[in-house]
């Protein structure tokens, strides 16, 4: 039975013509890219509002080097200590200076978070119209059978249609996999961002209050 079933596939493969090559490069392309995203979001900690509400109990305390020693342990993994040690470390200074430096580290975990998209919805687009163009290509040769033939019957275009409809087939799937991904990632990051410019608002705000 899988033996079956793999020469099934790679006849599909073979049935489609020479656009199922660069159609296999963008599915391998796009489930690595997927999964190194999904992977690489997961091994850095999003979540924010656990760590904000150990934060505030140090800004209300007032220990400010505490709080410090403490995000600095949790840089490595979480985004969201790494954005709050960036207003920290500008403590004392105007809330203007401190939240550019929060925005300035928040745009650079944003960009590492990020990393990748571009290629995902570049997948996306390029994928359906490869398999766009193997359909072209499939009803020239279809086309061009029936030009030939003498006598025209359903066998003689087999060949073409197949073509035509596997490659787009392949294309619409690689194309709806990498909008799917890019969709959920982006959602996950943009997520993040939200809760972090919060975060940082309302310790902003406990900072200055508790400076009075």
């Amino acid at each position: 039975m899988n033996e079956s079933k793999g020469f099934l596939l790679l006849d599909f493969f073979n049935m489609g013509g020479i656009f199922m090559w660069p159609l296999l490069v963008f599915s391998i392309a796009t489930v690595s890219l997927a999964l190194e995203r999904i992977v690489y979001l997961l091994s850095h900690d999003l979540r924010i509002t656990k760590l904000n509400a150990v934060v505030m109990r140090y800004v209300r305390n007032k220990d400010i080097n505490g709080v410090k020693v403490y995000l600095s342990k949790m840089t490595r993994r979480s985004m969201g200590a790494r954005i709050l040690l960036a207003l920290f470390k500008h403590a004392g200074q105007s809330e203007h200076f401190m939240e550019k430096a929060a925005e300035t580290e928040a745009k650079n975990c944003i960009n590492d978070l990020e990393n990748g998209f571009d290629f995902l919805t570049a997948l996306g687009s390029l994928s359906p119209l490869t398999g766009f163009l193997g359909t072209v290509s499939g009803m020239i040769g279809a086309f061009k059978s029936i030009a030939e033939a003498a006598e025209v019957n359903a066998q003689i275009v087999a060949n073409g249609i197949y073509e035509a409809l596997i490659t787009t087939v392949f294309g619409l799937i690689i194309a709806i996999v990498a909008m799917v991904a890019n969709s959920l990632l982006t959602h996950a990051v943009d997520n993040f961002a939200a809760d972090a410019e919060k975060s940082c608002s309302e310790v902003i705000l406990e900072l200055a209050s508790s400076a009075h």
